[in-house]
């Protein structure tokens, strides 16, 4: 029986070894490339291969599952070019998901298939996140520059190939959701404040985009960072309207001036995990600023439902982005 055992053995150690999670793969036609050509930079540990996971039933939306890529260690971006007419414009688009887990497919491919059918090439970034259990942990700048050096490669990237994907070079934007949204404040409002030490040509182009469409975003106001701070968490809860003033004070780690671009809002005052105080925190002071801003608050809608439309009014918000991109003059009117 030992030879038996033995051999058993051998044969479940190697499904295990086999029985890996699988890695997302954009849809057929799309192909992932890398943003770095050798290791990022500020590499940070996590607690084991990067895997994509459809989530429970639980966690559907509008009846639907989504798929949540987790321990980003290699981060890529995939180019998903126009269907038909091209309007020159670009989108980098950064999925949400609390810089735990990128939401790749609700916050991500969904949208470049929205954008492409309408002209605009789309590039999808994967960019470096953590799970709860790695230590350090990823997180929006500066707890953690992963993220943000991801976003201001991309850009540039995309910059320099823009004559080659035939794109706008000044007409390059950002698309992000939740902690995605933060990112397209981050990229906003840090362009000029290099993260990493160049490392091709491609790096002596600008990554301040020429629009930024941010939707129910976090780590916008102050409480939300001191939050952050104190307790560790992702989560935050919504403040008691006698503390308003306090919260509707900007993170100081997003510093609007003049020169943030044209920015487009979105958020619902039922959104109890980043809280309408993120976006009218960063509308407020956006118009201090006098920089071009359309925000667009709802009662209802909650958080974290991309595009996929439902009864509710917040979900028609592309065709406001649709109107928004012509009127700013990226897209044809």
């Amino acid at each position: 029986m030992k030879p038996l055992i033995a051999a058993l053995f051998v044969v479940f150690a190697f499904t295990s070894l086999n029985a890996q999670k699988p890695v997302w793969q954009p849809s057929q036609g799309h192909t992932q490339m890398p943003i770095w050509p050798g290791a990022a930079p500020d590499p940070q540990p996590v607690a084991g291969p990067e895997y994509a996971e459809t989530v429970g039933k639980k966690d559907f939306v509008a009846g639907r599952p989504w798929v949540a890529v987790e321990n980003v260690t290699r981060p890529t971006m995939t180019i998903y070019s126009p269907k038909g007419k091209n309007t020159g414009a670009a989108v980098v688009v950064f999925p949400g998901g609390g810089y735990q887990i990128l939401a790749i497919d609700l916050e991500g491919s969904e949208v470049c298939d929205w954008l492409t059918a309408k002209g605009v090439t789309c590039v999808l970034l994967k960019y470096r996140v953590t799970d709860v259990g790695s230590y350090p942990k990823s997180g929006p700048y500066p707890e953690s520059p992963m993220a943000l050096e991801d976003a201001q490669r991309t850009l540039r990237l995309v910059r320099f190939h823009a004559a080659e994907w035939h794109i706008d070079p000044h007409k390059i934007g950002v698309l992000g959701f939740s902690a995605g949204g933060h990112l397209v404040a981050a990229t906003s409002t840090l362009y000029t404040k290099r993260l990493y030490p160049p490392v091709d040509a491609a790096d002596k182009e600008s990554c301040r985009p020429d629009f930024a469409v941010a939707v129910y975003p976090g780590h916008l106001s102050l409480s939300a960072a001191e939050w952050d701070a104190k307790q560790g968490t992702k989560k935050f809860t919504v403040p008691h309207p006698e503390h308003a003033d306090k919260n509707l004070s900007l993170n100081p780690e997003v510093p609007i001036t003049g020169q943030t671009p044209p920015t487009f809002l979105l958020q619902n005052e039922d959104d109890h995990v980043d809280g309408v105080w993120q976006a009218l925190a960063y509308y407020i002071a956006l118009k201090n600023a006098g920089v071009p801003v359309e925000m667009h608050l709802y009662a209802h809608g909650g958080h974290a439902f991309g595009l996929r439309r439902t009864k509710l009014p917040a979900t028609a918000w592309p065709q406001l982005v649709d109107t928004w991109l012509a009127t700013i003059g990226m897209t044809p009117q």
